[in-house]
């Protein structure tokens, strides 16, 4: 993980372009407790909706999770609070353009294969096994037969 002078460039950055008031708007506007976590970021803990997916997503500097801070913080899942951390950091370089640069590379992945996530830029930056997503899914079939490839693999042969 990067050092202490990342961790507070990105926090000032995060704060500066905007992204970390709104994650925390909706850590308040959700009614969640917001806790100091490591490095640099905030996690607003116990958010009690269904969306999104998964255990936990970032805004800005803050994670929000559907579980308790210590939950999150706990050393089993340092690779989770790292992959969300690293989604930190791109907030902090591409600030309110992360939003739709996100979505779009969801619809790629998603227009490739069956996830939001295996063929998306910003999961595989953040780590894809990180962040509990399947490393590789196969393509769709319309785009094997556009790429003449009916076997099935995503890489040439005898790689």
């Amino acid at each position: 993980m990067a050092g202490r002078g990342w961790h507070a460039t990105r926090t000032t950055l995060t704060a500066v372009n905007g992204t970390t008031l709104i994650g925390l708007l909706i850590a308040l506007g959700t009614g969640t407790r917001v806790r100091r976590g490591r490095h640099g970021v905030l996690i607003a803990e116990n958010f009690r909706f269904r969306m999104p997916a998964g255990s936990c997503f970032t805004v800005g500097s803050v994670i929000i999770t559907n579980r308790p801070a210590e939950w999150l913080l706990a050393e089993e899942r340092a690779r989770l609070f790292t992959h969300e951390s690293r989604h930190a950091s791109q907030y902090a370089f591409f600030g309110p353009f992360f939003w739709p640069a996100y979505w779009i590379a969801c619809g790629w992945s998603i227009a490739l294969t069956t996830s939001y996530g295996v063929r998306n830029w910003f999961e595989k930056n953040a780590g894809l096994a990180d962040g509990h997503y399947p490393e590789e899914l196969p393509l769709r079939p319309w785009i094997l037969k556009m790429f003449g490839r009916e076997d099935g693999r995503t890489t040439p042969p005898g790689t």
